[in-house]
């Protein structure tokens, strides 16, 4: 088995860790204390072809492949968390719009997502009281002739504030069996209807915009629709299946954010007339976490690999996902716990990737939910 990058992956790696150490890592307590939204940072990433990484160059993307966009994403969390899953959502829902929509839908959304001329894309399915059960949502879009009126709201979405273009999932048919009458949307910012509410106020990615949509009577085309009427929940899942490969990803940069800086720190501080590094119960906290960050990564780039080369990886990316998360939240404690006292100070970059990995637990679906997933596809659905 080769493990070895291609000279392009290598290279788009390479450019990419250049990038953030020139221009996010220096700004990247600033934005996370300021709460402020990088939009200089997200134009140029989108100018260097981020934001379209799987998409056909005819629609402005860069078309790179998926194991290219983990190997990104891992370098721009090492930088800034809130860079990571703005970039990871745009090209989710990049993604979406370009294997389910029109072409019409592709030709106007596409460019302006990978060119940076949209901000963000984002990924609007959970709901208030619909968040790993995705199927209950009640958001409701009613056909009327060559239109879609819909009502309701959605939680907790990535980019909902900046976002250019939101693919909604919407009930078009309640009669239908459970997760069956779901349809998916690609719905334009400033559409009479669609509001943003309110932002959260979050423990981390402090620098991505986190909001409620409520739609009002929200009109939309029948051009808007994603994929066919009444498919929508079997799109959100095999897109988030993807997903699972970004916020892996995401994880292992931060993951290795954490024990590097905590990895200078040892070897700088002393106690008891010699380097913390010395000590034992250090060196097994580095081993430990060099190896569970080291698997992690492997486990994200086979899921991506599949993908990639259009096989099966729905149990790989859960997996993936689920042990990248968990793994990089494990090195983030070790990592505070490495600077004592200190690493619960925001003196200390420790704290904020700390606060930035929990999230990645969450998001694209609960560990729980990844173990649920796992479950069934060995057992065999």
């Amino acid at each position: 088995m080769d493990f070895k990058l291609t000279p392009e992956q290598e290279m788009i790696r390479d450019m990419v860790r250049d990038f953030t150490e020139k221009n996010i890592k220096p700004v990247a307590a600033i934005h996370d204390e300021e709460k402020h939204f990088p939009f200089q940072n997200i134009k140029r990433m989108a100018e260097l072809g981020l934001m379209g990484m799987n998409i056909p160059i005819e629609y402005g993307g860069s078309e790179v492949g998926v194991i290219a966009y983990s190997l990104a994403i891992t370098e721009i969390a090492k930088g800034c968390a809130s860079h990571a899953v703005t970039t990871s959502v745009t090209n989710m829902v990049a993604e979406v719009i370009c294997e389910f929509g029109k072409e019409e839908t592709k030709r106007k959304h596409l460019p302006k997502l990978c060119s940076g001329e949209y901000p963000a894309g984002s990924f609007a399915l959970t709901e208030p009281h619909a968040g790993s059960d995705a199927a209950n949502i009640r958001t409701s879009a009613v056909r009327k002739n060559n239109n879609y009126i819909l009502n309701g709201s959605k939680a907790l979405i990535t980019s909902g504030e900046v976002s250019g273009v939101t693919v909604v999932w919407a009930v078009t048919d309640r009669n239908a069996k459970k997760g069956k009458g779901i349809t998916a949307f690609a719905i334009e910012k400033g559409t009479p209807g669609f509001i943003v509410g309110k932002a959260e106020e979050k423990m981390g990615h402090r620098a991505s915009t986190l909001n409620e949509l409520i739609f009002d009577n929200c009109v939309v085309s029948s051009d808007c629709v994603l994929g066919k009427e009444g498919e929508g929940f079997k799109i959100a899942m095999m897109e988030l299946d993807g997903g699972r490969i970004g916020i892996g990803s995401l994880a292992v940069g931060v993951g290795f954010s954490a024990i590097d800086f905590a990895i200078q720190y040892v070897k700088e501080r002393e106690a008891f007339g010699k380097p913390l590094s010395n000590f034992e119960a250090i060196q097994w906290m580095i081993a430990d976490s060099y190896t569970g960050l080291e698997a992690a990564q492997l486990l994200v780039l086979r899921a991506a690999y599949l993908k990639e080369n259009k096989l099966p990886f729905t149990k790989e990316a859960s997996m993936a996902k689920l042990f990248a998360t968990e793994t990089a939240r494990n090195v983030a404690l070790r990592a505070v716990q490495m600077l004592g006292g200190y690493g619960y100070t925001r003196d200390y970059p420790v704290e904020r990737f700390l606060r930035d990995i929990v999230g990645t637990t969450l998001y694209e679906g609960t560990s729980e939910v990844q173990r649920i997933v796992i479950s069934r596809e060995i057992l065999g659905g």
